[in-house]
């Protein structure tokens, strides 16, 4: 049986408003529509919802609707009869027909064409469907919790979600916070992940956080959220094998991508995305091109320093650059200032 993730961690008031939300939502039959980034836990959130609702008994089933193509969505949903279509041999239950009596979650829910939104509408509203091929009517009684990432009420006006759709599925409404909005979890969550990875690799004690990795933890935006912070903190913990246990991580790598060898492409557009841009007429100067290049260097030093409160690693990411890469950059211009 499915049981709630002990990934659903926080002590933030976010994430305990968010979860009071749920509670109470929780309590009446009725759809859910959750909100939120990528990563931030709206299926950890339904499956809460689901256990702590009078159904927690049933089943609780969950389908992402942008992994499949329309004609596999619509078996998924509502099962087929032999010889629907071609491959159709036997008979085949949909999601809603095994929910029964339970709940299922439809992730990514914007993705779903809009002629089988329509047909969605109508199980949402009467708890009838057809197979694809029968005729025959079949009653379930199934809540429907329903999550995406994208604005909903803006593709609505746009004539790319049914409003009717939108309407009755939001009855209520959770909108789940970002990890970044959500102060000292971070750290909360990232002590769990790496006490987790290091019983998985057989240590008796987890590796401790540097200063310079908590700054890492508490400085970086976390697009990805829960789901990004867990695979940075695992991939650390996994990189100190054959250390001794208690070694501390002293640098985590948010960008598993960076490499001197990354392609030119990726470079360029990860350097633009992070970098102030410098002043050009640097390179007009009557200087030796490693001249140039030297003063360049030292100004970018000193103006990513000055805007991170001379946080190195704060100073790194800002320069496109690892920890190492900014360091080496570093000692080379203090060894041999203009």
């Amino acid at each position: 049986m499915t049981t709630l993730s002990t990934e659903a961690l926080g002590r933030s008031e976010a994430f305990l408003e968010v979860h009071e939300r749920l509670a109470l939502a929780a309590r009446i039959d009725r759809p859910v529509l959750l909100a939120g980034e990528r990563g931030s836990g709206k299926e950890l959130a339904a499956a809460r919802l689901h256990f702590l609702s009078p159904r927690w008994q049933g089943p609780f089933l969950t389908l992402h609707c942008a992994a499949l193509s329309p004609g596999v969505l619509e078996s998924e949903l509502f099962g087929h009869e032999a010889g629907a279509f071609t491959g159709a041999v036997a008979r085949r239950k949909g999601r809603f027909e095994l929910a029964d009596g339970g709940t299922l979650f439809l992730d990514e829910i914007a993705h779903i064409p809009m002629p089988m939104q329509i047909k969605l509408l109508r199980v949402v509203e009467s708890q009838v469907f057809e197979r694809v091929g029968g005729v025959q009517a079949i009653r379930t009684d199934v809540r429907l919790v329903a999550a995406s990432n994208r604005d909903l009420p803006a593709l609505a006006a746009r004539g790319e979600f049914a409003p009717d759709l939108l309407d009755r599925l939001a009855f209520e409404v959770v909108t789940l916070p970002p990890l970044r909005a959500r102060g000292e979890d971070v750290l909360l969550l990232a002590d769990h992940f790496a006490r987790r990875m290091a019983v998985e690799l057989g240590r008796s004690e987890p590796p401790v956080f540097s200063d310079h990795a908590l700054h890492q933890l508490r400085a970086h935006p976390w697009p990805g959220n829960v789901r990004e912070l867990k695979n940075v903190v695992e991939r650390a913990v996994a990189r100190t094998i054959g250390q001794e246990d208690g070694d501390a991580i002293r640098v985590l790598d948010l960008d598993p991508f960076d490499s001197p060898w990354r392609p030119v492409e990726a470079q360029q557009v990860a350097t633009s995305s992070t970098t102030q841009p410098l002043h050009a007429d640097l390179l007009r100067l009557p200087l030796s091109l490693p001249d140039a290049v030297a003063r360049l260097e030292r100004q970018a030093l000193h103006t990513a320093l000055a805007a991170s409160g001379n946080r190195q690693g704060e100073a790194a990411r800002l320069l496109g650059l690892t920890y190492h890469q900014f360091r080496a950059l570093y000692r080379k211009h203090k060894a041999n200032p203009e």
